[in-house]
């Protein structure tokens, strides 16, 4: 038995890898990870291949109501993808470097490009939920990482450079497709909290002084384990809600679903241009 690293062994993240391989039909080279309140997304993709999580030996399960739980794949924007419809978290009890499980596994599958998507509460005052934003950065300062544990090389360098961890290349393009389409399009900085309760307003403040434009309780796992292994990493926040104490506001759950359900389809159509524009 190999070592064990990111709490599974390397033979375990091979042995899911090579389930999967029997099955799908396709290999694609980009995968999608659907975030809160955007598993409609997943709608556009085209003869969809479709497996439960559950049904993944060794796989991790989706525990949130709003993340659907399924592996999809088919073909979106022209182009051959996999995508994650629901994701998982630290709040729902998995340790964090297991969170690092889906994306080694698309690492293992071929999977080169990574476009991540995520509800988030906005900072920056002047924002309005139901905006989006792409990352350019992120802040994650609580310590967890999907990355501790011993080491292994087949997923990369242990220490590594996260300067440039969010693809200008992608970036630029999906800027270009955000003005071909008329979809105004943020950019900023994504303030990663544990979760599952939302901010304080206390913290909120804390995070606007640190530089934080919009706040989150994913996507930075699985950004910083894509780029250990070399993947081009893209990032969207839809902004669903205002942050705690920004406009003195409450905070739920109902507002992030119902303003995704209103969101989601720019987004959608944002993601299947940048596709597009990938494959030309």
């Amino acid at each position: 038995m190999r070592p064990c690293f990111g709490g599974r062994t390397l033979d375990q993240y091979e042995e899911i890898a090579a389930f999967l391989r029997q099955r799908l039909p396709l290999l694609p080279r980009i995968a999608l990870v659907l975030g809160s309140a955007l598993g409609s997304l997943a709608e556009a993709i085209e003869d969809p291949f479709v497996l439960r999580y559950e049904d993944i030996p060794g796989f991790l399960h989706a525990t949130v109501a709003s993340h659907k739980g399924e592996l999809l794949c088919g073909r979106l924007g022209g182009q051959e993808v996999l995508c994650l419809s629901g994701r998982f978290h630290g709040y729902e009890g998995y340790a964090y470097e297991d969170l690092a499980l889906p994306i080694r596994v698309l690492h293992l599958l071929g999977v080169r490009q990574l476009i991540l998507t995520n509800a988030a509460g906005a900072i920056r005052p002047e924002w309005r939920p139901g905006e989006i934003m792409l990352l350019e950065d992120h802040i994650q300062l609580n310590g967890a990482t999907p990355l501790r544990g011993p080491h292994l090389p087949e997923f990369g360098p242990r220490f590594f450079d996260v300067s440039q961890l969010y693809s200008q290349r992608l970036r630029d393009m999906a800027f270009e497709c955000a003005e071909e389409l008329g979809i105004p399009l943020r950019q900023g900085v994504y303030y990663f909290a544990p979760g599952p309760q939302f901010e304080t307003p206390a913290e909120i403040r804390a995070m606007r002084i640190l530089g934080g434009d919009c706040v989150g309780m994913s996507t930075v796992p699985e950004a910083l384990a894509a780029a250990q292994v070399g993947m081009e990493v893209a990032a969207f926040s839809m902004l669903s809600n205002m942050a705690a104490g920004v406009v003195g506001n409450k905070v739920s759950g109902e507002e992030v679903d119902e303003v995704g359900g209103r969101t989601a389809p720019q987004l959608a159509a944002l993601i299947e241009a940048l596709l597009a524009k990938l494959g030309s």
